[in-house]
């Protein structure tokens, strides 16, 4: 692959990585605050939708430089990829406004949708079990810009990773989920991004009832 957008992939990784890191760090030096919270979210967008947002607009893009004539492509065939940072925005503001406290998501959190995406081109690089098929096919990635927005908009309740206690009994879908999550990442490789992805939505609905 000529494009080497898997360096987009390795610095969302690198900005999960200070994303994980920034508020712990604020707690230690006592620096929280409201104007750190809308920041906080401000960079959540750039790095977890925006960028996003355009590894899928150049995968469309390469998906329709591969067909004949492909290259005369108009640009608006590409637009759709931006619903991601669009839904991004909205999913960030939301949770700000919520001071409910709940004790699960709802919606698919932008930084969980972000790194979904940032494992397509790495996927590509790599291509386990010959993906690189699907991941080129502009029909799966309109799929892909259509339903993955539509899940961050959405109010499905999904299970948040907090462990009050390690009681099993209380946490049986947070273990299931982490034991099939490190099986996904021993046998699969970086396919086990999409995979424990899936798998989270699939978990949470199966444990619905426990979540609300």
């Amino acid at each position: 692959m000529p494009e080497k957008i898997w360096w987009a992939s390795a610095f969302l990784a690198l900005a999960a990585i200070i994303d994980f890191l920034d508020g712990f760090v604020a707690r230690l030096f006592k620096a929280t605050s409201e104007m750190g919270k809308q920041l906080d979210s401000l960079a959540d967008v750039v790095s977890f939708g925006v960028a996003p947002g355009l590894i899928l607009f150049q995968m469309l893009r390469i998906s329709y430089a591969a067909e004949p004539s492909g290259l005369e492509t108009s640009v608006i065939w590409l637009l759709p990829a931006i619903l991601f940072p669009m839904a991004s925005a909205w999913r960030l503001a939301r949770f700000n406004l919520d001071t409910s406290h709940k004790n699960h998501f709802e919606g698919v959190p932008t930084p969980a949708a972000g790194l979904l995406i940032a494992s397509f081109p790495l996927l590509l690089l790599y291509n386990p079990f010959n993906i690189q098929l699907m991941l080129t096919n502009k029909w799966v990635l309109y799929t892909v810009c259509i339903l993955i927005p539509w899940l961050m908009i959405s109010t499905l309740p999904l299970l948040n990773m907090k462990f009050n206690n390690f009681s099993f009994k209380d946490n049986k879908p947070r273990f299931i989920l982490l034991i099939l999550s490190i099986l996904f990442i021993a046998f699969l490789g970086w396919l086990s991004i999409p995979a424990i992805f899936i798998t989270y939505i699939l978990v949470s609905l199966l444990f619905k009832n426990q979540l609300t």
